[in-house]
């Protein structure tokens, strides 16, 4: 509800920091609740697209390209335009498994570890675009290897599975 609720402006408008309105094609971006938004190397938004049938990485096929490219380009201009932070010194990933089922894209400072940045979560979005570009239906087939803790509920159903 809470994604639904920035994009609906019910919640945090005024911390929006760019926004293409398209319904398809369109997104808005807005600081990570994690950054106080008072130092730079710790940067950190998230881009929440208005679509609400892609649940995450999965969902994603050749047909998304023009929503993941306007992600990439306006949310890296949105950032340099605001705090002055090029694009080269971002990193723009997705996690996989998300931690909400709403593709959103993480946007961070490029020496911030950020939690879930690792190589194990992380999916760069040009890579993504890139993987797309060839093979629209990529992320349905290929196998993606993820971590969880111990703890997770997902981590118990595969240990009942027997995956683990």
């Amino acid at each position: 509800q809470w994604v639904y609720n920035i994009l609906e402006k019910k919640a945090e408008a005024d911390r929006i920091v760019h926004e293409n309105p398209d319904p398809s094609n369109g997104f808005v971006l807005v600081p990570d609740l994690k950054w106080n938004q008072n130092q730079l190397e710790d940067l950190y938004l998230i881009a929440l697209v208005h679509r609400r049938d892609i649940k995450s990485l999965r969902d994603l096929t050749a047909e998304h390209l023009p929503l993941l490219r306007n992600v990439l380009q306006e949310g890296k201009e949105a950032i340099v335009k605001r705090f002055g932070v090029p694009g080269s010194q971002l990193r723009i990933y997705l996690h996989y498994q998300p931690s909400y089922h709403h593709l959103h894209v993480h946007f961070t400072a490029l020496g911030y570890d950020a939690p879930g940045s690792s190589v194990e979560r992380a999916h760069l979005l040009a890579d993504v675009i890139d993987n797309l570009a060839m093979d629209s239906s990529y992320y349905q087939q290929r196998a993606l290897t993820f971590p969880l803790r111990a703890d997770e509920p997902l981590f118990k159903k595969f240990q009942e599975a027997g995956k683990v």
